[in-house]
């Protein structure tokens, strides 16, 4: 499927025992029309079909005991092994509480991928090892808890990546606004009516002048960030990110 510009999309391929936890988000919302431009192709795929044996059965119990089921790797492989028939360079992701943490610079990374990106959703207790090694696959965690399955980490890496490939969203420059872009939480939004509930907009945002609006969301990214995020404030203090201007914002707050 080519892309408007008639670029390769970028091709995502998901292996799960539940097709239609990862289908019926797909087919929503901004990942539906990244589809129907041809800018991305998401293929989801039921590791049941691959079983190879009766009943379909995909699990089995763990090496050494222990409580739960343990994905084999049997199936997995088989589906991988029917993706590369393709022909395309591929790169397997695992989520699992192990993994790096997901973040958006990994986020941007993979909307430039040009290899196939390949989500393995594991289950149950886990899945065999040998899928790590064998299919070389990177893990991949949202952060320190766990989820009874790989679904909603895998949509979650999905959403992430695809909002970011060129021509998805109707207003690319807005990306730049966004939390995590330059290590700062993005500033608050307020729209329509003023008042709500004898909350009112903040006056500056009201007032059309374009240089104080800028330096007001400016001084709020900071504040919010200081207060919700200090890891990433901290962050940003040693990338040189925040300025002396930074600063004096600050100040302005912390003396008032």
């Amino acid at each position: 499927m080519g892309t408007e510009t008639g670029n390769r999309a970028v091709q995502f391929e998901v292996l799960t025992l539940f097709p239609s936890m990862i289908s019926s988000v797909i087919q929503e919302s901004i990942l539906k029309r990244a589809q129907d431009k041809g800018l991305v192709s998401i293929r989801v795929h039921s590791l049941r079909e691959y079983s190879g044996r009766k009943h379909r059965v995909i699990d089995d119990s763990p090496y050494g005991g222990g409580t739960g089921m343990v994905l084999r790797p049997e199936p997995i492989f088989a589906a991988v092994e029917a993706i590369q028939a393709g022909g395309d360079p591929l790169r397997t992701l695992l989520p699992s509480p192990r993994g790096r943490v997901f973040d958006q610079k990994w986020a941007e990374e993979l909307s430039r991928e040009r290899r196939t990106i390949v989500l393995v959703c594991g289950h149950y207790e886990g899945v065999d090892e040998r899928v790590r090694i064998g299919l070389s696959a990177e893990e991949v965690s949202l952060g320190d808890f766990v989820l009874t399955g790989g679904e909603l980490a895998a949509l979650t890496v999905l959403d992430a990546t695809i909002r970011l490939i060129p021509g998805v969203l109707g207003q690319p420059g807005s990306l730049l606004e966004e939390s995590f872009v330059h290590s700062l939480l993005e500033y608050p939004h307020y729209t329509r009516p003023d008042t709500f509930r004898g909350m009112q907009v903040p006056e500056i945002l009201r007032s059309g002048h374009h240089e104080k609006i800028s330096r007001w969301r400016r001084q709020q990214a900071l504040i919010t960030t200081l207060n919700n995020r200090p890891d990433l404030f901290e962050k940003a203090v040693q990338s040189r990110q925040v300025t002396r201007e930074d600063q004096a914002l600050l100040d302005e707050v912390m003396d008032s």
